[in-house]
């Protein structure tokens, strides 16, 4: 029986085991299936519904779904295909080819509007001129008034439009392109300046040029078309590329100026490129050849031309142009033109340092800026006036006028018809003077108006009026030539009569290549001529002028930078072999500041008041020196003002207020039993701003929240300027029940309201101060360009040069031993190259004393400086660990310690030949800033003063 009975209990006890779970599994399907009908009746009720409005505006739904789909299939095709175009078009053709056509066209435009818009002013210049031709008062009045009211109101737009305009450009240019920022040089104001004054200069008829402004305005508009461009592809934004596109529009400007292609796009890299990438030849052959073609097209339709020709065409003979016992007059040209390039160079830059040097007058000419274009244009147009002095020099021929008479194929000395078959060659012919006479007072008049007319504060250049010069003296040698051999050379049998006009070329050609160190303008000559006649005389001529000229002068826009002092570096010389010989280790900074990775808030706070650099150096700790990268002065500057910013400590305050509004409280004080959070010593800073007074009357800029609200370095999205705040009973009451009895409320209330208000905002800005900087929130670059310490000069300066950069830090191992910026290297490369000035190095005397066999008393004294040095800096790492302040300079680098200068000097008595940079070096860190050193560049090298260096050529 007991057995039967436990069988009965089991099966009773499975049965209603099994009944449970299936009452389980009936309950989840039904909780499932109700589940599903809801979801079914909504859906139902959302189709009756719209059913029923679609009724209701005699629709048919289904039809018109039927139709949205079709047309969002249609449009999804379309779009798709028309991508796929697009994408077809940019693969295949290239966003360069796009740019390259705008930037193309664009210049074009502007230069045949320019050339229009002057041309039309010297045409009604000279209308006036000669309609007042009995009255000789009114016609010297028009012919000295013109011009002068042009440069005046040339000087003055450019003067309140955008002063970056004045001058060239071309020097500028090869400053940006090597690396450096000149702020305002490439906006649009500088492009309307520079269009609007160099086309009132043109017009003026003054000896100014138009290619180097043009170059300017070409890049400009490079520039802007790029930031345009790069709304659509973001590879213009980019740095390097940025520089690509500046090398194209400098070969625009030159090519689409004169309409020379070919010419232009060779000068451009012979005169703004150190190193050319291979890459923008083609960018910028088809970009000027574009724009060439536009420019002569327009002319075209303008009728100013039958066809696209030359702009200055001549007609030289092609079997015979010139003989081989002319050679050595084109020789001499080529050695003449170097001579007059280098004065030419040497007197533009004279006369600029005259005037600076003269302080009174300088300031004078400052402040009343108008009076020196003024005087000038007033005194070259009275020189210049054709019934005075300006009929014995061709004073009435404008630039242009006077390039197309020097190149025609008359001789004029064995002329004696009519002069006034010769056109406006007859200019050239004076009754009662000789042709030779009248040639050569041109070339002389012309010469130091040309120098005093590029000094104007205006837009102006000066390849045009150096290529007249050079036009003028060649001509003057083809003239002495053609009366020396009247009946011409005989060759085999026949005669060859000389041409001047051939003498005039080249010589044009060799007077610009030597005053800008170029040989490409002997292929601008042969664009601008139309003819190639003249190949081999032209290049023997330009070279010699250039091998001249570079020996005595820099070329006219490396004069102007280091007149201006642009931060450009200078090229380095054949055949010196210091440059191999002078290392990193003697000219680079060893006194470096330097930001550490474990700083603190104040600590950055004192290098940013004591430095000006804009680059910072990055290391891993004072002792290690590990170099992590480099920080933008800017970027440490947002980063601490946002620390400490009023921003910030609002925000604080609110976060603060939000915890004792979480405290527990029911309106009545809760006595000991109810606490508040624990709350911070500096929480009773984070006060009301709208008591300040001060603070509201400095409206501060909103700065951004941050997306987690424990980041150390406070909020990046904009704040409340007014924050929520407790009312006092309640604020009281829970002060009253959380804090201690020793510290009344009401003195604290007052505190946090009353005149004591700034001291606990400067406490509070105290503490944070102390705080460890957090660099998650700056921009880091982790590779600087590092550099060792035993890199030649040469490799630096190429390094420099195709890098295109401003600073580089010396490392050893990884650790930052000193720092090389620009005017280093430039101070460096300049003494090493110029004649008469010997640099010392000034680790000299260091590699020097290697050599030779020291005694044993001199290294025991090294060693007991040294183990001083040691024995310091133990001592003042024992003290930052005990907490104490060290007398050791924050965050200056150097291998010394201050205390012991009189122990480096006796070291450095035994070298009196060693320089006074590397007597500092062994006294010990100078209490200098880096910029000061940077800028202060006479304690690197034994150059001369600046006055000695302004006057001695360089």
């Amino acid at each position: 029986m007991p057995f039967h009975f436990n069988a009965t209990c089991e099966g009773i006890f499975a049965l209603h085991l099994y009944f449970a779970l299936f009452c389980f599994l009936l309950l989840q399907l039904y909780g499932q299936y109700t589940d599903q009908i809801t979801d079914f009746a909504e859906k139902e009720a959302a189709k009756l519904l719209n059913t029923k409005q679609a009724q209701k505006n005699n629709e048919r739904p289904l039809k018109r779904e039927s139709q949205v789909e079709i047309k969002e299939e249609r449009y999804s095709k379309c779009q798709d295909c028309v991508r796929r175009i697009q994408k077809y078009v940019t693969r295949k053709l290239g966003e360069d080819w796009i740019f390259l056509v705008l930037l193309g066209l664009v210049m074009a435009l502007v230069s045949w509007g320019m050339d229009y818009a002057s041309a039309k002013s010297l045409q009604a210049y000279k209308w006036m001129y000669r309609e007042l031709h009995p009255n000789i008062p009114l016609q010297y009045l028009v012919w000295v008034a013109y011009p002068l009211v042009l440069i005046l109101f040339a000087a003055i737009f450019c003067h309140l439009v955008s002063p970056q305009a004045v001058g060239s450009g071309i020097p500028e240019l090869k400053t940006i392109m090597r690396g450096v920022v000149l702020k305002e040089y490439l906006t649009l104001q500088a492009f309307v300046a520079k269009v609007v004054g160099l086309t009132a200069g043109l017009g003026s008829g003054m000896p100014v040029g138009k290619e180097g402004p043009f170059v300017h305005i070409a890049s400009i508009c490079a520039a802007v078309l790029s930031k345009f461009m790069s709304i659509f592809c973001g590879v213009y934004e980019q740095p390097y590329y940025y520089t690509d596109v500046l090398t194209v529009g400098c070969a625009v400007g030159v090519g689409c100026c004169f309409g020379t292609p070919l010419g232009g796009v060779l000068f451009s890299i012979e005169v703004t490129s150190t190193y050319f990438a291979v890459r923008n030849y083609w960018r910028g052959f088809f970009a000027a050849t574009f724009s060439a073609f536009i420019f002569r097209v327009l002319a075209v339709w303008n009728k100013d031309a039958v066809t696209i020709t030359a702009l200055f065409r001549t007609n030289f003979r092609m079997d015979f142009p010139f003989d081989l016992q002319e050679l050595p007059a084109f020789a001499v040209i080529g050695i003449c033109s170097g001579f007059l390039g280098a004065f030419f160079v040497y007197l533009n830059r004279q006369v600029v340092l005259c005037i600076r040097r003269l302080t009174a007058l300088s300031q004078f000419l400052t402040k009343y800026f108008l009076i020196y274009p003024g005087f000038i244009t007033f005194f070259i147009a009275s020189v210049t006036f054709p019934p005075g002095f300006g009929q014995f020099m061709a004073g009435e021929l404008m630039p242009r006028e006077a390039i197309s008479s020097l190149f025609d194929n008359y001789t004029w000395a064995k002329y004696t018809g009519d002069p006034q078959i010769l056109g406006k060659s007859a200019a050239w012919i004076h009754p009662k003077v000789s042709v030779f006479i009248i040639i050569l007072l041109f070339f002389l008049m012309k010469f130091w108006m040309s120098v005093i007319a590029t000094t104007m504060p205006i837009p102006c250049g000066g390849f045009m009026p150096v290529f007249v010069l050079g036009a003028a003296f060649g001509r003057l040698i083809g003239e002495i030539m053609a009366s020396l051999f009247p009946d011409g050379i005989l060759f085999d049998g026949i005669v060859y009569k000389i041409l001047p006009g051939g003498y005039a070329v080249i010589g044009a050609a060799a007077l610009t290549g030597a005053v800008s160190h170029t040989v490409s303008t002997a292929v601008i000559c042969f664009e601008l001529t139309g003819q190639i006649s003249h190949i081999l005389p032209m290049m023997v001529a330009v070279i010699l002028a250039n091998m001249v000229a570079q020996s005595l002068q820099p070329s006219l826009y490396d004069s102007i930078i280091q007149v201006k002092k642009l931060p450009y570096l200078p090229d380095l010389g054949w055949n010196h072999i210091s440059k191999y010989n002078i290392f990193v280790e003697d000219i680079m900074v060893q006194d470096v500041k330097f930001v550490s990775s474990n700083c603190k808030y104040r600590d950055l706070q004192t290098l940013l008041q004591s430095t000006t650099v804009k680059t910072l150096p990055l290391v891993d700790s004072p002792e290690t020196m590990i170099l992590l990268g480099s920080v933008e002065r800017s970027d440490l500057q947002a980063l601490l003002q946002r620390h400490i910013s009023p921003e910030r400590r609002r925000y604080l305050n609110r976060q603060m207020q939000q915890k004792l509004a979480e405290a527990p409280y029911d309106g009545h004080s809760k006595g000991s039993g109810a606490t508040l959070p624990k709350l911070k010593h500096e929480s009773f800073v984070y006060v009301d701003e709208d008591d300040d007074t001060d603070e509201k009357a400095e409206p501060q800029p909103p700065s951004p929240s941050p997306s987690h609200p424990e980041e150390p370095n406070g909020p990046t999205n904009p704040l409340k300027q007014t924050p929520e705040i407790l009312e006092p009973r309640q604020f009281s009451g829970m002060i009253t029940s959380g804090m201690p009895q020793s510290r009344p409320i009401t003195s604290l209330l007052i505190t946090m309201s009353g005149s004591p208000f700034l001291c606990q905002i400067d406490a509070w800005e105290q503490e944070e101060l102390e705080k460890d900087v957090c660099f998650e929130c700056c921009r880091i670059d982790p590779s600087p360009f590092q550099l060792v310490e035993r890199t030649s000069l040469h490799k630096t300066h190429t390094l420099f040069s195709l890098l295109g950069l401003s600073h580089a830090y010396v490392t050893s191992m990884g650790k930052l031993k000193g720092v090389l910026a620009l005017e280093e290297l430039q101070k460096a490369i300049e003494g090493s190259t110029r004649s008469g000035v010997r640099l010392r190095p000034p680790l000299a005397s260091f590699r020097d004393t290697n050599r030779t066999s020291i005694s044993g008393e001199k290294v025991s004294q090294g060693a007991q400086v040294w183990s001083q040095q040691d024995n310091s800096t133990v001592a003042a790492q024992q003290a930052a660990d005990l907490g104490t302040k060290s007398t050791l300079p924050l965050y200056s680098h150097s291998p010394q310690p201050s205390h012991l200068h009189d122990e480096g000097e006796g070291l450095c008595s035994n070298y009196a030949t060693d320089t006074e940079l590397e007597e500092m070096e062994l006294a010990g860190p100078v209490n200098e800033n880096i910029s000061d050193i940077l800028k202060d560049i006479s304690l690197h090298t034994t150059d001369l003063d600046e006055d000695e260096d302004e006057d001695v050529p360089l």
